[in-house]
C-alpha cells in the first residue's frame, strides 16, 4: 500500500498496513461503489419483479448492465467525483454517471428514467451504510477471534498458577492467572454474541417514509413487501416506520456494544500493564526493539498502552455516534450525513487496538519466581480462611480477633502457625488451616479456568 505523508488520520498513514480490510470497507470508494450497485440493482429489480408496471429488460440488456456494474474501479470513482463537483450532491452524481452509460446504448437509454426511480437519496444511503456497517461488524468479529483464542489458551494453560490477587490495590485472597483470563474471555464472548444479534436496518420508502412515489404509480402493488424483498437481497432488514431517514437506533446499538467490547479489552490491557509492573508477568525480549531513547535497560508494555489509547478513541467516537445519530429535526436534517461518513473510524481504531492487545498478550509470560515470593510474603491473606472456620465453629468475635492480629501488619508463616495452634477450634479445622499456604488458598479458581 502507498504511504501518504499528507493523510490526517494515522489509520491511513502510520497504521495503514495493520487494518487494510477496514480501510477498504469504509473508504469513500466503498461508499460510492455500494450506492452504485444499489441504484443498478433497483432498476433491474423493478423491471424483473414488476413486469406489469415496468417494461422488462432482455437478458442481453441485463448482461450489459451487470457487466457495467462488475467493472467498477477507481476510474468509475473519479468520474463520479467529477460529476459531484458540479452537482454538489453525491447520490445524484451516481445517478448521472449511470445515466451517461445508459444513454450510450440505444436500448438502455429507454430505461434512464428508472434510475433512482421513486427513491430519495436517504433510501440509497440508508441501505449503503447498513451494508458497510454489517460487513465492518463481521470484520471486527473476525479480528476478535485471535484474541479470544489467546485468552482461552492462557486460561487453560495457567489454570494452576496461583498468584496474589489485589483488591483496592492491596493484597487479597489468591487466585490463579488462568481464572483471571477466563473472566475476560467470558465477558468478551458474551458481548460478542450480543453484537452478532443486532440486525442491520434500512428504509426504502421515499421522501418522508410514506411510499408516496410508489403508491402514486401503482397502488395495486404491495410496496412494503416489494421493497422489503429488495432489501433482503443485501441481507438487510426493512424498518417500515421511519421519517425521511432511518432513525439509526440499530447503529446506536452497535455503537454501545462496541463501547462495551472496547471497555472489556481496555480493562484487560490495564490489568496486564499492572501485572507487568508488579512483576507477575515478564515481557519476552525482542533484541531489535528499543524500549527507551535514553534508558537501554527498559522493556516497555507498549502494546497494551497503544491498545488502551486506541480503544479510548474508538469508544469516544462510538459514544458520539450513538448520541448524535438517534436525533434528527422533524422528518430529517443533514447533520447525520457528515457523522455517518466517520463511522469506519470507530471500527478502525477498535481493530487496531485489538491487534495491539493481542500482540501484547503474545509477549507475556508468568514470572513464577516473583509470583511465589509475593505469595510467601503475604501470609495475612489466609486470615479470611481462619476467621471463616472460626465463625463456622461458633466463635462470635472471629473477625475482630483476626483484625487485631493482621490489620496493617505482616504475618509470617511462623506467626500464622503459632496463632492457629493456640486457637480453640477442632482438630479438623486446625489441620485444614495448618496445611494451608497462600499458594493453595485458591478456592475453585483452577476448575473455573477450564
Amino acid at each position: 500500500m502507498k504511504y501518504d505523508h499528507d493523510n490526517i488520520s494515522p489509520l491511513d498513514s502510520r497504521y495503514l498496513n495493520k487494518i487494510p480490510e477496514f480501510r477498504k470497507n469504509f473508504s469513500e470508494s466503498a461508499l460510492i461503489k455500494i450506492r452504485f450497485e444499489i441504484e443498478i440493482d433497483w432498476l433491474v429489480f423493478l423491471c424483473t419483479n414488476l413486469p406489469s408496471s415496468f417494461k422488462p429488460l432482455s437478458k442481453e440488456s441485463i448482461n450489459k448492465i451487470n457487466n457495467f456494474k462488475n467493472k467498477f474501479d477507481d476510474k468509475y470513482v473519479l468520474k463520479i467525483k467529477k460529476i459531484e463537483s458540479v452537482t454538489n450532491h453525491d447520490v445524484k452524481a451516481v445517478e448521472y454517471f449511470i445515466a451517461e452509460f445508459f444513454n450510450k446504448d440505444k436500448v438502455l437509454k429507454k430505461y434512464v428514467h428508472l434510475i433512482h426511480f421513486g427513491l430519495t437519496s436517504e433510501d440509497i444511503n440508508s441501505l449503503s451504510y447498513a451494508c458497510l456497517i454489517k460487513k465492518g461488524t463481521l470484520l471486527l468479529l473476525n479480528e476478535t477471534k485471535e484474541i479470544q483464542k489467546t485468552l482461552k489458551s492462557y486460561s487453560k494453560k495457567w489454570s494452576k498458577i496461583s498468584f496474589l490477587a489485589r483488591t483496592h490495590g492491596q493484597a487479597a485472597s489468591p487466585s490463579t492467572l488462568g481464572k483471571e483470563f477466563k473472566v475476560f474471555s467470558s465477558r468478551l464472548e458474551r458481548e460478542l454474541n450480543l453484537l452478532k444479534e443486532i440486525k442491520p436496518l434500512a428504509k426504502f420508502s421515499g421522501a418522508t417514509g410514506n411510499f408516496h412515489t410508489f403508491q402514486i404509480v401503482d397502488d395495486s402493488v404491495d410496496w412494503t413487501k416489494t421493497n422489503k424483498k429488495f432489501l433482503k437481497q443485501f441481507g438487510i432488514e426493512q424498518n417500515l416506520y421511519t421519517t425521511q431517514i432511518e432513525p439509526h437506533d440499530w447503529i446506536a446499538e452497535v455503537s454501545h456494544s462496541m463501547i462495551r467490547i472496547n471497555n472489556i479489552l481496555t480493562d484487560l490491557s490495564q490489568d496486564c500493564w499492572i501485572y507487568i509492573s508488579n512483576e507477575i508477568f515478564k515481557l519476552k525480549l525482542n533484541k531489535n526493539e528499543v524500549g527507551s531513547s535514553t534508558m537501554p535497560h527498559k522493556v516497555n508494555p507498549i502494546d497494551f498502552e497503544n491498545a488502551e489509547g486506541n480503544f479510548g478513541i474508538s469508544s469516544a467516537l462510538f459514544g458520539f455516534f450513538a448520541n448524535k445519530l438517534t436525533k434528527s429535526r422533524h422528518q430529517r436534517d443533514l447533520s447525520d450525513s457528515t457523522v455517518l461518513r466517520n463511522i469506519g473510524l470507530g471500527f478502525g481504531y477498535s481493530a487496531l487496538a485489538i491487534i495491539s492487545a493481542n500482540k501484547g498478550l503474545s509477549k507475556i509470560t508468568p514470572n513464577r519466581i516473583s509470583i511465589e515470593n509475593e505469595l510467601n510474603l503475604n501470609w495475612e491473606v489466609l486470615t479470611e480462611a481462619v476467621q471463616t472456620l472460626m465463625r463456622y465453629e461458633g466463635i462470635p468475635d472471629a473477625y475482630e480477633q483476626l483484625k487485631k492480629l493482621s490489620r496493617g501488619s505482616k504475618i509470617t508463616q511462623e506467626s500464622y502457625v503459632s496463632f492457629i495452634n493456640n486457637l480453640n477450634i477442632s482438630d479438623v479445622s486446625k489441620k485444614k488451616l495448618i496445611s494451608l499456604k497462600p499458594s493453595t488458598y485458591i478456592g475453585i479458581s483452577s476448575s473455573l479456568s477450564k
